[in-house]
């Protein structure tokens, strides 16, 4: 079978970009040390520079002594200068468009992409690939259909004249010349906002085509599937025979895992990355590993912040270099987009140091303490996939909430679950989960047996339920995510109607 040019090409592109990205890690401190000097250099000709003596940073050392760690609240003064259209603020000139994401107490977030960020955003991207290719030996995706589920294309101007849109949707006026005869759905159909009419859209486009990859967020790729798969009643690999690569990443994919199993039957290969409005941190470099290569030489340089030390004065900031195997980090990152010591709200760990390769394990502001337990998303995940596999389950959603109740050991962590496959016995599924998070949390261990908490309580959900949630909130499809655990109420007083079964 003789190989297109695009194939030839993309695999010789692919071993020359691997062989120069694992240069770069053959002494990370130094590739760290010249993205910080160069930040730097540019970040002395803005407003932000000279508030924080930029003239007079030396070294790391100086940089976290002059520039406190903040979150969009505490720098909000310089992203509103930037929103109103001020050059020079944080990064030299304006930027080319905010990037809208949910999250913060006061409304969305405005997150600028300069002209390097976007560059960089979309080598990460396409490097991803790269490795994927030079991993596999199998480039033959590159000759069908690829689809990438994504938010709208179509981008708001504010009245600075500021272009305004979702990341994904600005990344979709960069798709590289070479990929858009390949790419699915057609720009009409991307610009669609109501997701469940963009789903049935895509499908009508893309039902008859050789589609060879898809990319998304898994919970938006899963309902894709099923919507094909009530069309059809085909199975994906029956619909798309050639279907080799899922591009996923934004979740943790772990309590995904059946789901996608059943779509693709151990045929298709599935690569993670972890982009975000703030930047593009790491891809997988290997095919099956533990964790994503942390992008080095892609105008970022990272800080970590031990979880156990966040929100104190002066917290610990270490560099790349100084970072442990196993600890749970807030990840700290400095930006060509004009971000400084900025906290993108991720946690993550590190699972190897030659390569740095870590794994997101959640969101600083999705937790569970109210009582003192200090749950986390990674243990929650863990807990969920841990229960299935004993009980025989398979879940679509999940989240979890503490209950406050009067009186010593009355309080309890209540989940909220929507199942594929509903266990047998939900009280024998609801001591598993209990079980198992007592092990991985000695906080929570320490309640339990002190009789402050009783065991946990698993409310069964209806059907679509969680989709049905988001869809009220605004938030169905593109980026969203559906909120795995948070210390307060707000999502499980929303899920009470979806209840099915004894209260």
């Amino acid at each position: 079978m003789t190989m297109s040019l695009k194939r030839i090409i993309g695999e010789w592109w692919a071993s020359r970009r691997v062989h120069s990205i694992r240069r770069k890690h053959r002494n990370p401190g130094k590739s760290q040390l010249k993205t910080f000097n160069y930040l730097l250099h540019h970040g002395r000709l803005t407003q932000f520079g000279a508030d924080h003596h930029f003239n007079k940073v030396n070294s790391i050392e100086d940089f976290q002594a002059r520039v406190p760690v903040r979150g969009y609240e505490q720098a909000r003064k310089y992203f509103d200068a930037i929103r109103d259209g001020k050059a020079g603020v944080t990064w030299p000139g304006k930027p080319l468009y905010l990037a809208k994401t949910s999250g913060t107490t006061s409304g969305a977030k405005y997150i600028p992409i300069t002209r390097e960020s976007i560059r960089e955003q979309i080598r990460a991207a396409r490097d991803s690939l790269m490795f994927y290719i030079y991993n596999s030996k199998n480039s033959t995706f590159l000759d069908g259909k690829m689809m990438f589920l994504s938010g709208s294309p179509v981008l708001e101007t504010n009245k600075f004249g500021m272009k305004v849109g979702r990341l994904s949707g600005i990344v979709n006026h960069f798709v590289p010349a070479y990929l858009k005869l390949n790419r699915v759905p057609s720009y009409n159909t991307n610009c669609i906002e109501d997701w469940e009419k963009k789903v049935d859209r895509i499908l009508d486009e893309v039902l008859s085509e050789d589609l060879r990859l898809i990319s998304g967020i898994p919970p938006w790729v899963q309902m894709f599937f099923e919507r094909m798969e009530e069309r059809t009643g085909k199975k994906p690999l029956e619909q798309w025979p050639g279907l080799q690569l899922f591009v996923q990443g934004g979740v943790d994919y772990s309590p995904y895992v059946p789901v996608f199993e059943e779509f693709f039957l151990g045929k298709v290969d599935i690569i993670e990355v972890f982009p975000a409005s703030e930047g593009f941190f790491g891809l997988q470099d290997q095919l099956k590993s533990e964790g994503l290569l942390v992008n080095l030489d892609y105008g970022v340089f990272y800080e970590f912040i031990p979880l156990e030390e966040y929100g104190k004065d002066n917290p610990r900031r270490l560099t790349l270099t100084e970072v442990e195997i196993g600890v749970q980090y807030v990840l700290l990152v400095t930006t060509n987009a004009g971000l400084w010591a900025y906290d993108i709200g991720d946690t993550v760990k590190f699972v190897s140091i030659n390569p740095y390769r870590l794994k997101v394990t959640g969101r600083v502001k999705h937790f569970i303490s109210a009582f003192g337990e200090h749950v986390i998303s990674e243990e929650v995940n863990q807990a969920m996939i841990h229960a299935c596999k004993v009980c025989n389950a398979g879940i679509n959603e999940f989240t979890v909430a503490p209950m406050l109740m009067e009186g010593k050991g009355n309080s309890y962590h209540e989940w909220f679950v929507e199942f594929s496959t509903e266990p047998e016995d939900l009280g024998h599924f609801s001591v598993v989960l209990d079980e198992y998070l007592r092990k991985k949390n000695s906080y929570y261990d320490d309640l339990r047996r002190g009789n402050m908490l009783k065991s946990a309580v698993v409310r069964r959900l209806s059907l679509n339920s969680t989709r049905e949630y988001m869809r009220l909130i605004g938030k169905l499809g593109g980026q969203n995510k559906f909120p795995r655990l948070s210390n307060s109420r707000n999502v499980a007083d929303g899920l009470q109607t979806y209840i099915i079964g004894e209260r």
